[in-house]
Protein backbone atom coordinates (compact mmCIF):
# COMPACT_ATOMS: atom_id res chain seq x y z
CA UNK A 1 0.00 0.00 0.00
CA UNK A 2 1.47 3.33 -1.11
CA UNK A 3 1.39 6.48 1.01
CA UNK A 4 1.99 9.77 -0.83
CA UNK A 5 3.47 12.78 1.01
CA UNK A 6 3.51 15.84 -1.30
CA UNK A 7 5.11 19.14 -0.41
CA UNK A 8 2.81 21.78 1.11
CA UNK A 9 2.43 24.72 -1.26
CA UNK A 10 0.24 27.16 0.67
CA UNK A 11 2.13 30.39 1.33
CA UNK A 12 3.88 30.39 4.72
CA UNK A 13 3.17 26.73 5.42
CA UNK A 14 6.34 25.00 6.68
CA UNK A 15 4.91 21.77 8.08
CA UNK A 16 5.05 18.35 6.43
CA UNK A 17 2.69 15.40 6.89
CA UNK A 18 5.32 12.93 8.09
CA UNK A 19 8.78 12.99 9.64
CA UNK A 20 11.68 10.58 9.23
CA UNK A 21 11.02 9.09 12.68
CA UNK A 22 7.37 8.35 11.91
CA UNK A 23 8.10 7.34 8.31
CA UNK A 24 10.56 4.71 9.56
CA UNK A 25 7.76 3.08 11.56
CA UNK A 26 5.39 3.21 8.61
CA UNK A 27 7.94 1.55 6.33
CA UNK A 28 8.52 -1.07 9.03
CA UNK A 29 4.80 -1.87 8.97
CA UNK A 30 4.88 -2.56 5.24
CA UNK A 31 3.79 0.78 3.79
CA UNK A 32 5.56 2.07 0.70
CA UNK A 33 6.15 5.74 1.56
CA UNK A 34 6.59 8.17 -1.34
CA UNK A 35 7.79 11.69 -0.53
CA UNK A 36 8.15 14.66 -2.85
CA UNK A 37 11.76 15.93 -2.72
CA UNK A 38 12.06 18.97 -0.46
CA UNK A 39 8.74 18.32 1.31
CA UNK A 40 10.34 18.38 4.76
CA UNK A 41 13.07 20.98 4.24
CA UNK A 42 11.10 23.91 5.70
CA UNK A 43 10.49 21.82 8.82
CA UNK A 44 14.24 21.01 9.02
CA UNK A 45 13.95 17.43 7.74
CA UNK A 46 16.23 16.74 4.76
CA UNK A 47 15.65 14.36 1.86
CA UNK A 48 18.63 12.35 3.10
CA UNK A 49 16.94 11.95 6.49
CA UNK A 50 13.94 10.37 4.80
CA UNK A 51 15.92 8.24 2.36
CA UNK A 52 17.94 6.80 5.26
CA UNK A 53 14.80 5.24 6.77
CA UNK A 54 13.48 3.71 3.54
CA UNK A 55 11.32 6.51 2.16
CA UNK A 56 11.25 6.72 -1.64
CA UNK A 57 11.77 10.21 -3.08
CA UNK A 58 9.23 10.52 -5.90
CA UNK A 59 7.86 13.09 -8.31
CA UNK A 60 4.93 15.15 -7.10
CA UNK A 61 2.55 13.42 -9.52
CA UNK A 62 3.51 10.00 -8.14
CA UNK A 63 2.76 11.15 -4.60
CA UNK A 64 -0.77 12.16 -5.63
CA UNK A 65 -1.31 8.83 -7.38
CA UNK A 66 -0.69 6.87 -4.17
CA UNK A 67 -3.34 4.76 -2.46
CA UNK A 68 -3.47 7.17 0.51
CA UNK A 69 -2.36 10.80 0.19
CA UNK A 70 -1.43 12.58 3.42
CA UNK A 71 -1.24 16.38 3.67
CA UNK A 72 -1.38 19.04 6.35
CA UNK A 73 -3.46 21.71 4.64
CA UNK A 74 -6.48 21.77 2.40
CA UNK A 75 -5.78 20.70 -1.23
CA UNK A 76 -5.61 23.18 -4.07
CA UNK A 77 -7.61 22.72 -7.26
CA UNK A 78 -4.63 21.19 -9.07
CA UNK A 79 -3.94 18.82 -6.18
CA UNK A 80 -7.54 17.64 -6.06
CA UNK A 81 -7.43 17.02 -9.81
CA UNK A 82 -4.21 14.99 -9.47
CA UNK A 83 -5.79 12.42 -7.13
CA UNK A 84 -6.86 9.14 -8.71
CA UNK A 85 -10.25 7.49 -8.36
CA UNK A 86 -10.32 5.07 -5.46
CA UNK A 87 -7.62 6.89 -3.51
CA UNK A 88 -8.01 8.11 0.08
CA UNK A 89 -7.14 11.73 0.81
CA UNK A 90 -6.46 12.86 4.42
CA UNK A 91 -5.71 16.39 5.66
CA UNK A 92 -7.20 19.31 7.52
CA UNK A 93 -9.98 20.33 5.12
CA UNK A 94 -10.64 23.77 6.65
CA UNK A 95 -14.21 23.94 5.42
CA UNK A 96 -17.74 24.17 6.79
CA UNK A 97 -20.96 23.25 5.05
CA UNK A 98 -21.00 22.80 1.29
CA UNK A 99 -17.52 22.61 -0.22
CA UNK A 100 -17.39 22.53 -4.05
CA UNK A 101 -13.77 21.35 -4.10
CA UNK A 102 -14.44 18.40 -1.83
CA UNK A 103 -17.62 17.65 -3.81
CA UNK A 104 -15.54 17.36 -6.99
CA UNK A 105 -13.15 14.98 -5.24
CA UNK A 106 -16.04 12.79 -4.11
CA UNK A 107 -17.57 12.78 -7.61
CA UNK A 108 -14.22 11.58 -8.92
CA UNK A 109 -14.32 8.60 -6.57
CA UNK A 110 -11.81 9.87 -3.99
CA UNK A 111 -12.59 9.08 -0.36
CA UNK A 112 -11.97 12.25 1.63
CA UNK A 113 -11.20 12.29 5.35
CA UNK A 114 -10.97 15.52 7.34
CA UNK A 115 -8.68 15.59 10.37
CA UNK A 116 -10.85 18.25 12.02
CA UNK A 117 -13.78 15.80 11.89
CA UNK A 118 -12.05 13.55 14.45
CA UNK A 119 -14.62 12.70 17.15
CA UNK A 120 -13.93 13.94 20.67
CA UNK A 121 -13.71 10.51 22.32
CA UNK A 122 -10.93 9.10 24.47
CA UNK A 123 -10.01 6.47 21.86
CA UNK A 124 -9.27 9.21 19.31
CA UNK A 125 -7.12 11.45 21.50
CA UNK A 126 -3.84 10.23 20.00
CA UNK A 127 -5.16 11.12 16.53
CA UNK A 128 -6.61 14.53 17.38
CA UNK A 129 -4.69 16.93 15.15
CA UNK A 130 -6.75 19.95 16.17
CA UNK A 131 -5.62 19.48 19.76
CA UNK A 132 -1.98 18.78 18.94
CA UNK A 133 -1.71 21.83 16.71
CA UNK A 134 -3.74 24.05 19.07
CA UNK A 135 -1.31 23.18 21.86
CA UNK A 136 1.52 24.50 19.74
CA UNK A 137 -0.46 27.60 18.77
CA UNK A 138 -1.13 28.46 22.41
CA UNK A 139 2.55 28.12 23.28
CA UNK A 140 3.79 30.08 20.29
CA UNK A 141 1.24 32.86 20.80
CA UNK A 142 2.71 33.63 24.23
CA UNK A 143 6.25 33.63 22.81
CA UNK A 144 5.05 36.08 20.15
CA UNK A 145 3.45 38.28 22.79
CA UNK A 146 6.62 38.29 24.87
CA UNK A 147 8.69 39.31 21.85
CA UNK A 148 6.30 42.15 20.98
CA UNK A 149 5.90 43.41 24.56
CA UNK A 150 8.52 45.98 25.51
CA UNK A 151 8.69 44.94 29.16
CA UNK A 152 9.41 41.90 31.33
CA UNK A 153 6.80 39.17 31.78
CA UNK A 154 7.99 38.09 35.26
CA UNK A 155 8.62 40.24 38.30
CA UNK A 156 12.28 41.26 38.14
CA UNK A 157 14.29 42.47 41.12
CA UNK A 158 17.80 43.79 40.54
CA UNK A 159 20.21 46.23 42.14
CA UNK A 160 18.99 48.75 39.55
CA UNK A 161 15.39 48.45 40.70
CA UNK A 162 12.41 46.15 40.27
CA UNK A 163 9.69 45.56 37.67
CA UNK A 164 6.19 44.27 38.34
CA UNK A 165 4.99 41.18 36.44
CA UNK A 166 2.93 41.67 33.30
CA UNK A 167 -0.82 41.29 33.73
CA UNK A 168 -1.79 38.80 31.02
CA UNK A 169 -5.35 37.79 30.16
CA UNK A 170 -6.21 34.67 28.15
CA UNK A 171 -9.65 34.65 26.51
CA UNK A 172 -10.85 31.11 25.84
CA UNK A 173 -9.73 28.11 27.91
CA UNK A 174 -9.73 25.41 25.27
CA UNK A 175 -6.59 23.51 24.29
CA UNK A 176 -4.79 26.60 22.94
CA UNK A 177 -5.93 28.79 25.82
CA UNK A 178 -4.83 26.35 28.51
CA UNK A 179 -1.42 25.97 26.88
CA UNK A 180 -1.16 29.76 26.67
CA UNK A 181 -1.93 30.00 30.39
CA UNK A 182 0.69 27.38 31.24
CA UNK A 183 3.34 29.01 29.06
CA UNK A 184 2.64 32.51 30.40
CA UNK A 185 2.83 31.22 33.97
CA UNK A 186 6.17 29.57 33.24
CA UNK A 187 7.40 32.93 31.98
CA UNK A 188 6.30 34.54 35.25
CA UNK A 189 3.33 36.61 34.13
CA UNK A 190 0.36 37.36 36.40
CA UNK A 191 -2.27 35.42 34.45
CA UNK A 192 -6.05 35.80 34.33
CA UNK A 193 -8.37 33.78 32.07
CA UNK A 194 -11.96 33.82 30.91
CA UNK A 195 -14.20 31.29 29.18
CA UNK A 196 -17.97 31.18 28.68
CA UNK A 197 -18.01 27.54 29.81
CA UNK A 198 -18.30 27.33 33.62
CA UNK A 199 -16.55 23.95 33.76
CA UNK A 200 -13.21 25.52 32.73
CA UNK A 201 -12.80 27.36 36.06
CA UNK A 202 -11.10 24.42 37.74
CA UNK A 203 -8.73 23.91 34.79
CA UNK A 204 -7.75 27.58 34.83
CA UNK A 205 -7.02 27.47 38.55
CA UNK A 206 -5.06 24.22 38.26
CA UNK A 207 -2.56 26.02 36.02
CA UNK A 208 -2.04 28.84 38.51
CA UNK A 209 -4.18 31.46 36.77
CA UNK A 210 -7.09 33.46 38.17
CA UNK A 211 -10.49 32.88 36.51
CA UNK A 212 -12.52 35.90 35.42
CA UNK A 213 -16.13 35.16 36.30
CA UNK A 214 -18.98 37.04 34.63
CA UNK A 215 -22.72 36.62 35.18
CA UNK A 216 -24.14 36.48 31.64
CA UNK A 217 -27.47 34.92 32.51
CA UNK A 218 -26.73 31.84 30.38
CA UNK A 219 -24.02 29.22 29.84
CA UNK A 220 -21.75 29.06 26.81
CA UNK A 221 -21.16 25.32 27.13
CA UNK A 222 -21.88 23.46 23.89
CA UNK A 223 -21.65 19.89 22.65
CA UNK A 224 -18.43 17.88 22.57
CA UNK A 225 -16.62 20.24 24.93
CA UNK A 226 -16.85 23.18 22.52
CA UNK A 227 -18.36 26.58 23.27
CA UNK A 228 -21.68 27.53 21.74
CA UNK A 229 -22.72 30.91 20.42
CA UNK A 230 -24.31 33.19 23.01
CA UNK A 231 -27.53 35.12 22.51
CA UNK A 232 -27.24 38.76 21.41
CA UNK A 233 -28.18 39.90 24.91
CA UNK A 234 -25.51 37.74 26.53
CA UNK A 235 -22.90 38.90 24.00
CA UNK A 236 -23.62 42.54 24.82
CA UNK A 237 -23.39 41.89 28.56
CA UNK A 238 -20.19 39.91 28.07
CA UNK A 239 -18.52 42.78 26.21
CA UNK A 240 -19.62 45.28 28.85
CA UNK A 241 -18.37 43.23 31.81
CA UNK A 242 -15.18 42.07 30.10
CA UNK A 243 -14.18 45.59 29.09
CA UNK A 244 -13.15 46.53 32.64
CA UNK A 245 -10.86 43.51 32.98
CA UNK A 246 -9.36 43.80 29.52
CA UNK A 247 -8.57 47.49 29.81
CA UNK A 248 -6.28 46.69 32.77
CA UNK A 249 -4.33 44.01 30.85
CA UNK A 250 -0.81 44.51 29.53
CA UNK A 251 -1.06 41.46 27.26
CA UNK A 252 -4.16 39.69 25.94
CA UNK A 253 -4.11 36.31 24.19
CA UNK A 254 -7.44 35.54 22.51
CA UNK A 255 -8.35 31.99 21.50
CA UNK A 256 -12.17 32.06 21.47
CA UNK A 257 -13.59 30.11 18.54
CA UNK A 258 -16.95 28.52 17.76
CA UNK A 259 -16.85 25.73 15.13
CA UNK A 260 -18.08 26.91 11.72
CA UNK A 261 -19.06 30.34 13.04
CA UNK A 262 -17.34 33.74 12.93
CA UNK A 263 -15.10 34.32 15.96
CA UNK A 264 -16.94 36.17 18.76
CA UNK A 265 -15.88 39.81 19.11
CA UNK A 266 -14.58 40.17 22.67
CA UNK A 267 -12.28 43.19 22.41
CA UNK A 268 -13.89 46.36 21.10
CA UNK A 269 -12.06 49.35 19.65
CA UNK A 270 -12.96 51.22 22.84
CA UNK A 271 -11.18 48.62 24.98
CA UNK A 272 -8.06 48.89 22.81
CA UNK A 273 -8.12 52.66 23.21
CA UNK A 274 -8.30 52.28 27.01
CA UNK A 275 -5.32 49.90 27.24
CA UNK A 276 -1.90 51.11 28.28
CA UNK A 277 0.53 52.32 25.62
CA UNK A 278 2.80 49.44 24.62
CA UNK A 279 0.29 46.70 25.44
CA UNK A 280 -0.05 43.69 23.14
CA UNK A 281 -2.99 41.67 21.82
CA UNK A 282 -2.30 38.33 20.12
CA UNK A 283 -5.46 37.20 18.33
CA UNK A 284 -5.45 33.46 17.57
CA UNK A 285 -8.90 33.82 16.00
CA UNK A 286 -7.64 36.18 13.29
CA UNK A 287 -8.38 33.73 10.47
CA UNK A 288 -12.05 33.56 11.55
CA UNK A 289 -12.63 37.29 11.79
CA UNK A 290 -10.77 37.88 15.05
CA UNK A 291 -11.78 38.28 18.67
CA UNK A 292 -10.56 41.88 18.49
CA UNK A 293 -12.40 44.43 16.38
CA UNK A 294 -9.12 45.89 15.09
CA UNK A 295 -7.34 42.64 14.18
CA UNK A 296 -6.08 42.33 10.60
CA UNK A 297 -5.42 38.76 9.42
CA UNK A 298 -1.72 38.03 8.75
CA UNK A 299 -0.73 41.54 9.83
CA UNK A 300 0.82 43.13 12.90
CA UNK A 301 -0.72 46.57 13.41
CA UNK A 302 -0.49 49.28 16.05
CA UNK A 303 -3.74 50.96 17.08
CA UNK A 304 -3.91 53.56 19.88
CA UNK A 305 -0.40 52.51 20.90
CA UNK A 306 -1.40 48.83 21.23
CA UNK A 307 0.28 46.18 19.08
CA UNK A 308 -2.28 43.76 17.62
CA UNK A 309 -0.87 40.53 16.17
CA UNK A 310 -3.01 38.75 13.57
CA UNK A 311 -0.85 35.81 12.49
CA UNK A 312 -3.01 32.92 11.27
CA UNK A 313 -0.64 29.93 11.36
CA UNK A 314 1.23 29.62 14.66
CA UNK A 315 1.98 25.87 14.36
CA UNK A 316 3.93 26.62 11.19
CA UNK A 317 6.20 28.86 13.29
CA UNK A 318 7.31 25.74 15.18
CA UNK A 319 7.50 23.51 12.08
CA UNK A 320 9.64 20.62 13.30
CA UNK A 321 7.61 19.83 16.41
CA UNK A 322 4.29 20.70 14.77
CA UNK A 323 5.09 18.28 11.95
CA UNK A 324 6.18 15.60 14.42
CA UNK A 325 2.91 15.88 16.37
CA UNK A 326 0.79 15.87 13.21
CA UNK A 327 2.73 12.94 11.73
CA UNK A 328 2.07 10.89 14.88
CA UNK A 329 -1.63 11.79 14.71
CA UNK A 330 -1.72 10.43 11.15
CA UNK A 331 0.32 7.35 12.03
CA UNK A 332 -2.07 6.49 14.87
CA UNK A 333 -4.99 6.96 12.48
CA UNK A 334 -3.43 4.62 9.91
CA UNK A 335 -3.09 1.99 12.66
CA UNK A 336 -6.87 1.67 12.93
CA UNK A 337 -7.44 1.93 9.16
CA UNK A 338 -5.55 -1.21 8.18
CA UNK A 339 -5.04 -4.83 9.13
CA UNK A 340 -1.47 -6.06 9.19
CA UNK A 341 -1.05 -9.20 7.07
CA UNK A 342 1.92 -11.17 5.78
CA UNK A 343 1.39 -9.48 2.42
CA UNK A 344 1.41 -6.01 4.03
CA UNK A 345 -1.24 -3.57 5.24
CA UNK A 346 -4.80 -4.22 4.02
CA UNK A 347 -7.42 -1.48 4.22
CA UNK A 348 -10.40 -2.10 6.51
CA UNK A 349 -13.97 -1.01 5.87
CA UNK A 350 -13.77 2.63 6.98
CA UNK A 351 -17.50 2.75 7.72
CA UNK A 352 -17.16 0.11 10.42
CA UNK A 353 -15.05 2.15 12.86
CA UNK A 354 -16.69 5.11 14.61
CA UNK A 355 -13.56 7.24 14.16
CA UNK A 356 -12.97 6.72 10.46
CA UNK A 357 -16.70 6.82 9.79
CA UNK A 358 -16.94 10.26 11.44
CA UNK A 359 -13.95 11.53 9.45
CA UNK A 360 -15.28 10.45 6.06
CA UNK A 361 -16.97 13.23 4.11
CA UNK A 362 -20.24 12.00 2.65
CA UNK A 363 -21.46 13.05 -0.79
Amino acid sequence: MKLGIPKETLGGERRVATTPEVAKKLVGKGFEVLLEPGAGVAAHYTDDDYAAVGVQLAERAACFEADIVLKVRRPGDDEAAALRAGAIYISLLESCGDDPLVARMLEKGVRVMGMERMPRISRAQSMDALSSQSNIAGYRAVIEAASQYGRFFPMMMTSAGSAKPARLVVLGAGVAGLQAIATARRLGADVYAYDVRPETKEQIQSLGAKPIELDLGESGAGEGGYAKELSDEAKARQQELLAKELAKAHVIITTALIPCRPAPELITADVVQRMREGSVIVDLAAANGGNCKLTRPDQVVVEHGVTIVGHTNYPSMVPADASAFYAKNLSNLLEIMVDQTEAGPVLKDLAEDEITKAMLVQA
